[in-house]
């Protein structure tokens, strides 16, 4: 008798999209040398990812936090939230505008890219997910390599300019041309994109 691929994950049903929101290293402290330089940038971000967030909570995409774990080998998600809203850190209104939901996703990821040594390959794959809108710090670092690799693994990828930031900026338009060129991701403003559209095409 074959065997029947579970329902659920031990129990807890998850949405099921094709397309699916994630954000990269957004939580975060901001402690680290460029950190002061990339706060500005960060908070702009932030903003644009909220309001984005809105959006595809309310068209029934998943969110996915895909987060360093900062070295931290104790640590949990929650507890790097934690720490980044009590602990009177420098990225603390970033991760205000930020605050995960209970029903949001999260992958703790020990290297750059959100699909090296997580479980983000199983979850993606069982949400039925196909298209990636990927946001978050640092647009020339965690979020290229993250996109990288889900390009190599065939998602069709959106990359909101407004939703990304890095230090310099000169870097993060860089990357974002990289992206577009290389990973074939479509960088459209996240006020313009058609989620809708994402949705249902």
């Amino acid at each position: 008798m074959a065997r029947r691929r579970n329902a659920d994950l031990h129990g807890n049903a998850p949405d099921a999209s094709p397309v699916a929101l994630l954000i990269v290293d957004a939580i975060n402290d901001l402690e680290f040398e460029g950190g002061a330089a990339m706060l500005p940038r960060a908070v702009r971000m932030a903003r644009a990812i909220a309001a984005l967030k809105r959006r595809t909570t309310s068209a029934g995409i998943p969110a996915i936090y895909v987060n360093d774990n900062f070295g931290r080998w104790r640590s949990d998600f929650r507890r790097i939230v934690s720490h980044c809203l009590q602990d009177g850190v420098r990225g603390q209104p970033v991760v205000e505008l930020l605050v995960p939901d209970d029903d949001d996703y999260f992958v703790l990821k020990p290297k750059h890219s959100g699909f090296h040594s997580t479980s983000l390959d199983v979850l993606l794959a069982h949400l039925g997910v196909q298209t990636l809108i990927l946001t978050g710090l640092a647009g020339d670092f965690c979020v290229l390599l993250t996109a990288h690799d889900a390009y190599m693994r065939d998602y069709r990828l959106f990359v909101p300019g407004d939703c990304v930031a890095s230090d310099p900026q000169r870097d993060n338009e860089s990357a974002l041309q990289h992206m577009r060129k290389v990973c074939k991701a479509d960088t459209t403003l996240s006020t313009a994109l058609d989620l809708e559209r994402l949705v249902t095409g």
